[in-house]
């Protein structure tokens, strides 16, 4: 249950940091209220996949996929430039990130 719920943590990792974006694009109180709103749903999320998975391991994956997704994401949402280097770069993390999944002692 520990993975599930590091899986949404990074998936709500990810809408965290786009939301960024597009606050700052919109730039209202509302729209700044989205990315506060889910910095503690995605903080929250972390700390209660943490209690079944080492600290280590969650958090290298949250922040691996978070980072890879937030690539992907702005690439698709706002248009974001990437190259090959990027892409290979990113494999990479991926690759690490399924390492580290693979060989988690829980």
């Amino acid at each position: 249950m520990a993975w599930v719920i590091l899986g949404i943590a990074v998936f709500s990792e990810i809408c965290w940091a786009l939301s960024l974006k597009w606050a700052a694009t919109v730039a209202t109180w509302q729209a700044s209220a989205v990315p506060i709103t889910l910095s503690f749903v995605n903080m929250g999320l972390l700390a209660l996949a943490m209690r079944g998975l080492p600290a280590g391991t969650a958090y290298a994956i949250w922040t691996g996929l978070g980072a890879v997704g937030v690539v992907i994401g702005g690439a698709v949402i706002f248009g974001d430039q990437l190259n090959g280097v990027q892409v290979a770069f990113m494999a990479l993390t991926v690759i690490g990130v399924m390492g580290t999944k693979f060989f988690a002692s829980a």
